[in-house]
């Protein structure tokens, strides 16, 4: 299942991950100076993300939840825009959609696996070869939405990846008490191929990741890819994880961690991770500038993105909110 990926390859896989994880945790500590609201980190997740995203076509479409931060950084997303969801400025982010085919970020649980089949099926009726893939987790699984998402995707051969990184955690909630059974073997009930892989092995991801987008394009339908992998920090900077598990169950996963993983393998590269350490320093430092200059957005915005022809109703609490806010 492993891709054989080439020394280059690699390189700039490691380079991408090295970056979410700095990221990430610039994005931790930002939560903790004020400058963002809350935030899901993603940390031991990174070759999950990134090696998947990195095997797509520019034109295929991303659909993420709310910790698809190393798909985000794998895709080139404005990051600065990408938090704004989590600075509570902007619900879904202040990027551009289009741009990189990367949808708004998905905070409630589960919904935006059916706007992905809905897209791979409008995209196949457009004549298109493209295909789309929705990012869920293992808690998300139990979602009614994503069972009819898969169930649609299913009989109508929507070209789909279903990537499930089952961290092994629904917020508190362990997974063997959330869910019976492995997920992946889900697809079977649903007519479409399903499978297990390392989710901390970034050249098994790519190449099952790689293999699914090529059967989706060639009608073969959608594919279930459960990645395995863990969740080494908090369900978000709002949760305690020590209340509901013990440290000596994360030191195991924090041995597999998939950016040493993946360093090991390209030994001998001193001044290349140099290099990355100094591009991913210049990163956050550019983030953490973009962030600070972000300004609320204006109250009436509130009202123009929901309907074409917004009814009499709204332009009345338009008005009176302009009214009330009207020294803001």
């Amino acid at each position: 299942m492993a891709a054989e990926l080439d020394h280059d390859r690699l390189k700039d896989l490691y380079r991408l991950m090295a970056i979410t994880r700095r990221v990430d945790q610039e994005a931790v500590a930002l939560q903790r100076q004020g400058e963002l609201v809350a935030f899901p980190p993603l940390a031991g997740q990174e070759a999950a993300q990134v090696g998947s995203a990195a095997a797509l076509r520019p034109t295929d479409y991303i659909f993420p939840s709310y910790r698809e931060l190393g798909a985000a950084v794998a895709r080139g997303v404005d990051l600065a825009g990408y938090l704004q969801a989590y600075r509570g400025i902007w619900n879904g982010g202040m990027y551009d959609p289009e741009k990189h085919h990367f949808a708004p970020i998905a905070s409630s649980v589960g919904s935006h696996v059916l706007h992905a089949v809905g897209w791979a099926m409008g995209r196949r009726k457009d004549g298109a070869d493209d295909c789309a893939i929705a990012y869920f987790g293992d808690g998300a699984s139990s979602e009614g939405d994503v069972h009819e998402a898969m169930n649609f995707g299913g009989v109508f051969r929507a070209p789909v990846i279903f990537f499930v990184q089952n961290n092994r955690w629904a917020i508190s909630v362990p997974s063997e008490r959330q869910t019976a059974g492995e997920i992946w073997k889900r697809a079977e009930g649903y007519g479409f191929r399903g499978l297990r892989i390392d989710g901390n092995d970034v050249e098994e991801v790519f190449g099952a990741t790689a293999e699914a987008a090529e059967r989706a394009r060639s009608g073969g339908g959608p594919t279930l890819i459960e990645a395995m992998t863990y969740r080494l920090g908090a369900h978000s900077t709002a949760d305690d994880a020590t209340r509901y598990r013990d440290s000596a169950d994360v030191e195991p996963w924090t041995a597999k961690d998939p950016i040493e993983r993946l360093r090991r393998r390209l030994a001998g590269e001193a001044a290349f991770f140099d290099a990355v350490d100094e591009e991913a320093g210049s990163v956050v430092a550019e983030l953490r500038a973009s962030l600070a200059e972000t300004q609320p957005r204006p109250l009436k915005e509130m009202f123009d993105f929901v309907y074409a022809s917004p009814p009499a109703a709204l332009h009345v609490q338009r008005e009176l909110a302009a009214e009330q806010h009207a020294d803001d």
